[in-house]
């Protein structure tokens, strides 16, 4: 019951976009079109799971066991980045189709905090490795959800009759916070 409580408050109630106002800057900036949307969930979604894993196992045995609980974030940029990296090449060697359909999205995601925030709230929020995995996995989706919602909003907009001084960023950001006021209705949910 415990994992279910954090899916459900790590998709809807406390959604990393839309409460939390982490990666905002890929949420606005992909959110175009459907396919693009996708695509950048779907990294998102891996890296984070990763992320998630290998900074917890750093956090635990070795910033904790030397005292240097204070390199945390440091630690934490360094390693997402490398592992960004890491999974960059390994996709292009293993994998071409998959690494073709992520294409630049990858490498956005190095900048994405809310890779860096997820993998800080799991340690201050005292998860385990599972239920720091549902957690980051579970953000990830409903970052996803978010973007995706935003993208089909955005689709249908170019079609409505906007005022010419209201098109593209500023309705957008309308759009966004109207997302977010939607979001709020799940609160009581957990």
């Amino acid at each position: 019951m415990e994992y279910i409580l954090i899916i459900i408050s790590a998709v809807f109630v406390n959604n990393v976009v839309l409460a939390q106002f982490l990666g905002i800057c890929p949420f606005l900036g992909v959110s175009n079109k459907i396919s693009t949307a996708i695509g950048m969930s779907v990294a998102v979604t891996f890296v984070i799971t990763l992320a998630i894993i290998a900074t917890y196992l750093i956090q635990i045995y070795i910033l904790n066991p030397l005292g240097i609980s204070f390199m945390q974030t440091i630690t934490f940029i360094l390693v997402i980045a490398s592992l960004v990296q890491m999974v960059e090449i390994i996709l292009k060697k293993v994998s071409k189709p998959l690494y073709q359909a992520l294409g630049i999205f990858l490498p956005l995601i190095t900048t994405n905090c809310a890779v860096l925030g997820v993998a800080i709230l799991v340690i201050k929020k005292n998860y385990n490795l599972l239920e720091g995995v549902i957690y980051g996995a579970s953000t990830a989706i409903g970052f996803g959800l978010a973007l995706v919602i935003l993208a089909g909003i955005r689709e249908q907009l170019e079609l409505a009759d906007i005022p010419e001084g209201m098109k593209g960023v500023p309705v957008s950001l309308i759009t966004a916070g109207i997302l977010a006021i939607a979001f709020m209705g799940f609160t009581g949910l957990v």
